[in-house]
């Protein structure tokens, strides 16, 4: 039985080119690269030439990239970092907050100590999600959850209503990792750098960009972003590496304490083969043509995109066809790989089930929670209701991708959802 993987979401192959690039880090050049000898300098010498390149890609300066162990980190460092930079010292119980951050509306109770605002959505990935969450029960900020519109797209205007005078960090992701929608993080970055102009305290803005790397503009000006989250095994690199673009002048606080790697903003042995196969994965989002067994002559990266997306289209269409079946989240303002279905009635495990059984993989949600029975946040926040979110199942496509296997799951689909739906007591 051929196996066809839809789960490109979760994680991708690495690419034989990836795996090339990265393998004499294993064992011919294995230096550690904080060594002065030639070992660690030849070590050295791959790191400063990774983070170059990728700095080229997101347009900004080397030393504004930051290596981590990947996304989940680079969010915590990003939020964590930002707030325990802005807030100065816990003496005792007594919080000492910069004079920025104390309230003069006596009005809405603020004339003390305000805790530092951070603004985030209600359907981020939960390694953003979960951050705000702790360092709200933590009592060391104040915390706004801006829910989607039912379409699964956050409205600019949301983000600009929530802001107030101690407002310091918006973090909001570029594309949702479940449903696919893309959030306009350019239109939010302007509107945050407007309103920064008449403000004593700024605002810093961040977002996670783990599943817009492949497809989107990633260019920080053109963002508008001060912190940016990435993950290597999104784009065919390796697990286990990502990275934290901080804009120059942005504070922030390390997370790990050692020795002083990553322009002392994140401490530990760099992890050189996968800082080289990280670089290696961002060169082939540039360079389409350099990714294993692709058409030399084939124009780059648009044409790649279109193809991914006439696909997706397909398989959204078809799957639509099943009776009691709907689309989560917007049909244009989606990843050009992201199918999120749910069928009513269904059991999206029993669903995944079936599906493996004929050689498919796909997933009920986010890789984080696809063990979990609990509904999925992300579906919750559009306004569905818990039965409708269990139906649900994310088909994602990767570039290996063919029409082929999606003709295979419009062929197994159908009989799928029917044999569940006779099982199920509530059709």
């Amino acid at each position: 039985m051929k196996r066809i993987y839809l789960d490109h979401s979760a994680t991708t192959p690495v690419d034989s080119e990836v795996l090339a690039a990265m393998t004499p880090y294993f064992s011919d050049k294995f230096g550690n690269a904080s060594s002065v000898h030639s070992f660690g300098q030849e070590a050295r010498s791959a790191v400063d030439n990774a983070r170059h390149q990728i700095a080229e890609f997101l347009n900004c300066k080397s030393i504004e990239v930051i290596f981590t162990s990947g996304g989940s980190e680079s969010d915590n460092l990003a939020i964590k970092g930002v707030v325990e930079a802005v807030i100065p010292d816990l003496v005792g119980d007594q919080l000492i907050v910069d004079s920025r951050l104390r309230g003069n509306d006596k009005k809405n109770g603020n004339d003390k100590n305000t805790l530092p605002h951070v603004i985030t959505s209600a359907f981020e990935h939960h390694a953003v999600l979960e951050t705000v969450k702790e360092l709200e029960r933590d009592g060391k900020i104040e915390a706004t959850f801006i829910k989607p519109n039912k379409e699964g797209l956050i409205e600019v205007r949301d983000i600009e209503t929530a802001i107030k005078n101690h407002t310091i960090l918006v973090s909001i992701m570029y594309v949702n990792n479940e449903i696919g929608t893309v959030q306009p993080i350019r239109a939010i970055g302007q509107a945050i750098e407007k309103l920064n102009k008449n403000r004593e305290q700024k605002i810093y803005f961040h977002t996670d960009t783990v599943q817009a790397a492949e497809y989107f503009d990633m260019n920080v000006d053109t963002l508008h972003v001060d912190l940016l989250t990435m993950s290597a095994h999104k784009i065919y690199g390796p697990k286990g590496i990502g990275l934290l673009y901080i804009r120059s002048g942005v504070p922030i606080k390390h997370q790990i304490i050692g020795g002083g790697q990553e322009y002392k903003k994140r401490a530990g042995t760099e992890n050189v083969a996968s800082i080289v196969g990280f670089a290696k994965a961002v060169e082939m989002i540039c360079h389409p043509e350099l990714v294993s067994g692709s058409n030399k002559n084939e124009i780059p990266d648009q044409v790649r995109n279109d193809k991914t997306k006439v696909l997706r289209d397909k398989l959204i269409s078809g799957l639509l066809q099943i009776p009691n079946s709907f689309l989560n989240g917007s049909r244009e303002l989606r990843s050009p790989a992201n199918a999120n279905i749910s069928f009513i009635n269904a059991e999206g495990e029993a669903i995944l089930l079936n599906l493996d059984m004929e050689g498919i993989a796909a997933s009920t949600g986010s890789a984080c929670t696809s063990g979990s029975l609990s509904p999925s946040h992300v579906l919750l926040s559009l306004g569905l209701k818990p039965e409708q979110c269990h139906g649900s199942i994310r088909f994602t496509l990767g570039r290996e991708t063919i029409e082929e296997e999606i003709d295979k799951v419009l062929e197994v689909m159908p009989g799928i959802i029917e044999k569940l739906r006779k099982m199920s007591p509530f059709s």
